[in-house]
């Protein structure tokens, strides 16, 4: 008996090497690996190791580079200013000038005020700025992952290559982050129809900061064709409620401040932070008719854009109601309808309405690349350019939001790349005519 219970003890570790190696030869091949880098369908494990990976990098920026201090004083001092019972938007002022952000701002960055001791301990906002890092990365993962538009490695590229992104959340705790993750959880509550959920993260994204609306035009279109004129009216109001809910103290107090303040569309940006306009002369820059002349170009390409936005929104709309039944009645399979790739229909005409109010934007600061960054490969991926094309897009924008001070040669490129892009999508658009 004893040579048999040896003989099955040593039996036991081959079985163990047979079976990871067993493994090895299915999971690890070089067809596999390859897969798993170039096919959308197969994100999630990519998307799980660059968590992993990111958590690791976001670490180690906090303790290895330098905090750079730039608007998160001026932050905790317009903050400080409400918390002192003022309430007028004309009285409300940090270092760098006047508290320029609707309510929500001021809510979310008052819980960060007593989180960070008064914004005193600056280590403990980076780690709050690395989890919510963290937290967008999970939502535009979702995101792609439900289009199954871009292939995995483009997602590793542009984790690996974006330092201005790492530094825009934890090294200098701008409001632009806080702003974009409300947005893309009500893009997510959009793609799962969940449309009251959605305009009302849509709108707390506004109330933080006013960049949000560049999406408006697209979001309203969404509205329209897939609910109807009483369902968009349903979801204006919890919009509109929303911001006069969370206003209501400032409103109260000074209406016109309050307004002027929060949604000033005639600001005048800072010559000296432009990343877009540096090619051109600063009274140029500063001119009220080159201003109004972007407000047209921004309106005309909106205008051009509508009739293919129209028609992928209408598309959506009748294959989402198609799925709908189909998953009730349970006669349609799920290969003949793929209703996560529906979601394509949806994402496009959002992303280039975004876009289009950057490219025609008065300013770009530096902070600002976080309005479309992660919006970039889907565009670039809906276009019909080869894939080393848009891998050089992708490289030389980033090496334009880089460069600081920003020059004549980088805004010119910059501004050639949003061209491109949208000359690109207007090329893969749906043929008007046919339609």
């Amino acid at each position: 008996m004893a040579p048999q219970r040896k003989s099955s003890k040593s039996s036991g570790k081959p079985n163990v090497i047979r079976i990871f190696r067993a493994y090895y030869d299915k999971y690890c091949t070089t067809q596999n690996i390859y897969s798993l880098l170039v096919d959308p369908n197969r994100i999630t494990f990519v998307a799980c190791l660059l968590l992993l990976a990111e958590i690791i990098v976001n670490i180690s920026v906090i303790q290895r580079v330098k905090y750079t201090e730039i608007d998160w004083v001026a932050y905790m001092q317009e903050v400080e200013g409400v918390l002192n019972g003022t309430f007028d938007y004309t009285h409300l002022k940090g270092d760098t000038g006047p508290l320029v952000y609707p309510a929500g701002f001021v809510y979310i960055f008052t819980a960060l005020y007593y989180l960070t001791n008064h914004g005193q301990n600056i280590r403990f906002a980076q780690y709050i700025f690395a989890f919510l890092y963290i937290v967008l990365l999970c939502l535009v993962f979702r995101i792609y992952k439900k289009s199954k538009k871009v292939p995995p490695y483009v997602l590793v590229l542009t984790c690996c290559s974006s330092y201005r992104i790492h530094s825009i959340f934890v090294l200098r705790l701008f409001n632009d982050p806080v702003a974009m993750i409300l947005f893309y959880i009500s893009v997510n509550l959009f793609l799962d129809h969940k449309w009251s959920l959605g305009s009302l993260f849509f709108s707390l994204a506004v109330s933080v900061k006013m960049n949000i609306l560049l999406f408006a035009p697209a979001i309203l279109l969404a509205y329209l064709t897939c609910l109807g004129l009483k369902g968009t009216l349903i979801q204006l109001t919890i919009c509109a409620f929303v911001q006069v809910l969370l206003g209501l103290p400032f409103l109260l107090t000074n209406p016109i401040a309050y307004i002027r303040g929060a949604f000033n569309l005639g600001r005048v940006f800072l010559y000296e932070w432009t990343v877009n306009w540096r090619f051109l002369p600063e009274d140029i820059f500063t001119n009220s008719y080159f201003h109004l002349s972007l407000l047209a170009l921004h309106i005309s390409l909106l205008v051009y854009f509508y009739k293919p936005a129209y028609i992928y929104l209408r598309s959506y709309a009748t294959l989402t109601s198609i799925g709908a039944k189909a998953k009730k009645q349970a006669t349609v399979h799920k290969e003949k309808l793929d209703m996560d790739t529906v979601s394509q229909l949806f994402l496009h005409p959002l992303f280039t309405a975004n876009l289009i109010g950057i490219a025609c934007s008065r300013s770009l600061h530096y902070q600002f690349y976080i309005w479309y960054f992660h919006t970039l490969p889907y565009l670039l991926w809906s276009t019909r350019f080869k894939n080393i094309a848009r891998l050089c897009i992708l490289g030389i924008i980033e090496l334009c939001w880089n460069i600081f001070p920003s020059t004549y040669l980088s805004s010119i490129a910059l501004h050639l790349c949003h061209i491109i892009i949208l000359l690109g999508i207007a090329r893969s658009s749906p043929n008007l005519k046919d339609k």
